[in-house]
């Protein structure tokens, strides 16, 4: 029989300092946005059919270069996707978006810089966020070097936000108080009509 006075102690519970909690959490909401967009763009691959031409004697390296660019996408950017498409790419967009940019640089709302929790139904918005993520996407990478989140910042981030939150920006019609959310979607101009109407 073994003596119980000898028997090996609990380990202390792990605990995390109050100070670094919100910095667990950041870094946490942002591995689960990263690990989100994995998973769509997983999704987004295992779905493409895989289109590998046999190339035979009598065909050129350029026919077959020219096979495999009519076999792929015209566009990775948003507004060239439809149906199912855009919705996975919207979904993803979304989570980065909520999980990453919101957090980081949403910043107060008021009438120089308004907001619209519904963003996701303003076109140029989806637009321009869209276009902001792959920018991200591309210079957070490795490959980009130690300047790509600098240079990301400088190029894309600063002229988005300018454009995103002007006062007669895609969200001028919406929310300019936290305290008075509102939705709106402005108008776009009627196209021009070509020919003579008389």
């Amino acid at each position: 029989m073994s003596d119980p006075s000898k028997a090996t102690p609990e380990p202390e519970p792990f605990r995390v300092p109050d100070g670094d909690l919100d910095d667990l959490a950041s870094t946490l909401a942002k591995t689960m946005a990263e690990v989100r967009q994995h998973g769509v763009i997983l999704d987004r691959l295992g779905s493409e059919p895989v289109s590998t031409p046999q190339p035979t004697a009598d065909t050129s390296t350029a026919a077959a270069a020219g096979a495999n660019k009519a076999d792929a996408p015209a566009s990775v950017f948003i507004l060239a996707l439809g149906g199912e498409a855009y919705a996975v790419e919207l979904a993803a967009l979304s989570d980065w978006v909520n999980y990453l940019f919101l957090p980081v640089y949403g910043r107060e709302i008021s009438t120089t810089r308004p907001w619209c929790d519904q963003w996701h139904k303003h076109p140029e918005a989806v637009a321009r966020l869209h276009a902001l993520w792959l920018a991200w996407q591309q210079l957070t990478d490795a490959e980009a070097g130690l300047s790509g989140p600098s240079t990301w910042h400088r190029d894309h981030l600063d002229q988005a936000l300018v454009h995103l939150r002007a006062p007669d920006g895609p969200f001028a019609a919406c929310t300019t108080s936290p305290t008075r959310p509102n939705h709106r979607v402005l108008a776009s101009p009627a196209p021009e009509l070509t020919g003579d109407t008389q």
